[in-house]
């Protein structure tokens, strides 16, 4: 009975262990002066001046992070969000720059828009990728480093490595006015 009764008390706090790193609300100043720890997943909603947590929350501040693998909205609904970043990230980023240092899957959409590799949309002044495998590139500049299925409308249109335009006169065509686009393998 002894050993039941310490394999229950075991459980409950290896429970109640997780159950601290995971929250449904975050209010902060900074990510460092908040309710929560940085660490700790947020699935609900995130409140502050600077967020930075992981998990599947909309934030709303004037910078918005997320760490890890996340999911959510970044947006402050009534005055502008300057900066959005995440590693991983599916979702929607939305503010005056936004920036992914690793798989954006989504949407983002601001003056300066930035993902290491890009399912989805950006919609910008400017817009930058490294790599796309499925997307779409509306802006004044958009520019592809390599892309699979990607249409881009724009002033300025670069898919640095464009296999559709590779021998176009003189391996030219990797930009164009107004549209470019790489379909197929």
């Amino acid at each position: 009975m002894k050993k039941l009764m310490l394999a229950a008390l075991g459980a409950v706090m290896a429970g109640s262990t997780m159950a601290e790193d995971t929250a449904g609300f975050q209010l902060s100043l900074v990510p460092d002066i908040a309710i929560q720890s940085r660490d700790t997943t947020i699935k609900g909603v995130s409140i502050g001046i600077w967020n930075e947590n992981p998990g599947s929350q909309w934030q709303l501040g004037f910078v918005n992070g997320a760490t890890g693998q996340s999911a959510g909205l970044q947006w402050f609904v009534f005055l502008p969000t300057i900066f959005n970043y995440a590693e991983d990230y599916s979702g929607a980023q939305i503010g005056l720059v936004n920036y992914a240092s690793g798989q954006l899957t989504g949407l983002q959409w601001g003056a300066v828009n930035y993902a290491e590799s890009l399912t989805g949309v950006q919609l910008g002044v400017a817009n930058i990728t490294q790599k796309v495998d499925g997307g779409f590139q509306w802006g004044l500049v958009n520019y592809a480093a390599s892309a699979h299925n990607l249409f881009q409308l724009g002033l300025v249109n670069i898919i640095a490595d464009n296999q559709w335009f590779s021998d176009f006169p003189g391996d030219l065509a990797q930009g164009f006015v107004f549209v470019n686009w790489s379909f197929g393998e």
